[in-house]
């Protein structure tokens, strides 16, 4: 049996490889240009923090460093994602006709498009309303002021923006699926309600803890489970026996 998947894992290896390699690369160019990328990060809380707390701290010695380099590496991954995408198509290609191989210029595009739409949508709607929010009710409520620790902000950024990114993924993993004859539309119609529950529970988890941020993650969610419903019904159609 390992002889058989020997292979595979040849394959795997060394599609994982160029990945890492590109991500490596791109992660040294990205280092130094890492404090204008920070500013970029920086820029949502800013606009919503009071005149009097505007400068964002540190706590550690080594949190400016350790930021900076997280920062290079988050940026690294994104540049990379079409990259990533490329040598995902290129390990399952063996396993599809070639006609269907010929879309693999369609998929990095439509895969790369998907995730870029998902991190803006949360960098440009999600981020500024939810940390208007948090701050807005720690601030007028509770009387606090805020200190921002630049390390525990860019790991919540991250957090934030790869989720958006993964989760506007949907309906290209919708099309494999359907390709592969998974899943159909009568499968996700009847499955809707479940989804729906799914998705919420999924933006809950992965949003701050406030329904502003988890519904502005749901309903985009649901919308694209709608989307999700076309392709699949477009890609591999409900027939009377699958029904």
């Amino acid at each position: 049996m390992f002889e058989e998947l020997k292979p595979h894992l040849v394959e795997l290896r060394k599609r994982l490889f160029i990945s890492v390699a590109c991500i490596i690369v791109m992660f040294f160019v990205c280092f130094a240009f890492n404090s204008y990328i920070l500013d970029i990060l920086k820029s949502p809380v800013e606009a919503v923090l009071p005149e009097v707390s505007k400068q964002i701290t540190f706590v550690e010695l080594q949190e400016p460093l350790f930021t900076a380099m997280k920062v290079s590496f988050f940026t690294a991954f994104l540049v990379s994602l079409p990259v990533i995408f490329y040598q995902f198509w290129k390990f399952v290609a063996p396993g599809l006709y070639d006609n269907e191989k010929r879309l693999v210029v369609p998929f990095v595009c439509f895969a790369s498009l998907m995730f870029a739409l998902g991190t803006l949508f949360c960098y440009f709607i999600v981020i500024p309303l939810a940390f208007k929010f948090l701050i807005d009710f720690g601030v007028q409520t509770q009387d606090f002021k805020p200190l921002i620790s630049i390390g525990l902000y860019v790991g919540f950024f991250t957090k934030l923006v790869i989720a958006f990114g993964l989760a506007f993924e949907m309906p290209v993993i919708t099309f494999f699926f359907a390709k592969l004859g998974l899943i159909d539309d009568e499968f996700l119609k009847k499955h809707f309600r479940i989804s729906v529950l799914i998705i919420f529970v999924f933006s809950a988890m992965m949003t701050p803890p406030d329904m502003i941020s988890q519904f502005l993650m749901a309903v985009p969610l649901c919308g694209l489970y709608g989307i999700s419903i076309l392709i699949a019904q477009k890609i591999n159609p409900a027939t009377k026996d699958n029904a």
